[in-house]
């Protein structure tokens, strides 16, 4: 790059610093999103999650002034597959390599593993920010083209960051996620009172048929409750679930020892309890004003257990916390009925080849429209009272 900044691609956490790492993911308040610390990526590093035998080798771009100090981050990966990301491109793959062209490798900026949107254009806070940014967007797209890649994948951005990436050349994509969003209930009773009656009943219903004579106690374990047996009963919930649906679970055991060490404070497990021992749990980790649920799993099968650990207890403590809002995951339109609304997802994309450039253009400009309409139509099945109060 020209003056005033360089970039350099660094292939380990370990070649940034965790103060310069988490000065650049710092939001205005200077708080760092759980997913953008450098103490997860460490993690993931550390742990043999993603690295380069799982087709997750580090190629983070680091913008550096002439001082040599980082101003700005794009946490990157370049993969040989498209696994763990959430936001499906295999389609694009398979018809590009029909054509003769060779997908793989491929740039991917994102969090490994975790469908949360974030900030991906890692900027220091300061007067030159804007233009920062800008120049990392620019210079993403030249190492793409400079590193032979097919395509650079930013998945999960910002909507700001989306449209700032399509001024720079990437192509716009949108999804849909269900998130709970808290307008400032007093209790879960009054998160209830804000649904339809029958609505109501059914929550009622379901949180009570998920315990009640069942012997299942549910516990929120935190900080020093994560012991490492705590998380021997987790892995074999996460294994079960990640066996089943995509047959090989991304996520080592010492991940979570190593996250369970540096973010204890950030993590809530949901674990429910029967006859002594833990047969199911869900994990959660705390932003500002976010909690982010991320993987369920269990041992035994109860009617709605599922529902009552990931969602209704997820929903009890933001409420009870102040948090505006939860993000429980990756799609699911089930989440609607329990008091879930459908929000759109951002991710840009930046394609080398001109011509998968335009039939991947193409195919989001009419993506874009669907998800539009069903964003919509998905809204005014939400299970919240129209009109007047209503009664039991």
């Amino acid at each position: 790059m020209s003056a005033p900044y360089t970039l350099r691609i660094a292939s380990s956490l370990a070649d940034i610093s965790a103060a310069d790492w988490n000065a650049c993911a710092a939001d205005e308040t200077g708080a760092v999103d759980p997913f953008l610390d450098h103490a997860f990526f460490a993690a993931l590093e550390e742990s043999g999650s993603a690295v380069r035998a799982t087709g997750w080798l580090g190629h983070h771009m680091v913008l550096e002034d002439e001082a040599g100090t980082i101003q700005a981050i794009l946490p990157c990966y370049l993969k040989s597959h498209s696994r763990g990301e959430y936001v499906f491109d295999a389609g694009w793959a398979e018809a590009y390599e029909r054509a003769g062209g060779r997908y793989y490798p491929k740039l991917q900026a994102s969090v490994p593993f975790t469908p949360a949107t974030g900030r991906r254009l890692l900027v220091r806070r300061g007067p030159n920010a804007a233009d920062v940014e800008s120049a990392l967007a620019q210079a993403s797209a030249d190492v793409t083209l400079r590193r032979g890649a097919s395509s650079l994948h930013v998945t999960f951005c910002t909507e700001p960051e989306w449209n700032l990436l399509g001024e720079a050349g990437f192509l716009k994509r949108t999804d849909t996620q269900f998130h709970f969003e808290n307008q400032g209930y007093a209790d879960f009773d009054a998160f209830l009172a804000a649904l339809s009656s029958r609505k109501r009943k059914t929550i009622r219903r379901e949180r009570r048929d998920a315990l009640e004579g069942r012997g299942i106690t549910i516990r929120h374990l935190t900080g020093k409750d994560l012991t490492e047996e705590v998380w021997d009963a987790f892995y074999a919930f996460y294994m079960d679930t990640g066996s089943r649906k995509w047959g090989r679970p991304y996520l080592t055991r010492s991940f979570y020892s190593v996250i369970g060490e540096r973010m204890a404070d950030r993590i809530l497990l949901v674990m429910a309890e029967r006859e002594g021992r833990y047969i199911a749990g869900a994990i959660n980790f705390i932003g500002r004003d976010v909690l982010y649920g991320r993987h369920w799993g269990a041992i035994e099968e109860h009617p709605f257990l599922h529902f009552e650990v990931c969602y209704y207890q997820a929903i009890d403590y933001a409420i009870s916390k102040g948090l505006s809002r939860v993000e429980a995951g990756a799609q699911g339109e089930h989440k609607l009925a329990r008091g879930y609304r459908p929000v759109a997802t951002h991710s840009a994309h930046y394609i080398a080849d001109p011509g998968l450039r335009r039939a991947v253009a193409d195919y989001l400009e009419r993506e874009r429209r669907y998800v539009d309409e069903a964003i919509d139509e998905l809204g005014q099945l939400a299970p919240f009272r129209k009109g007047d109060v209503e009664t039991e």
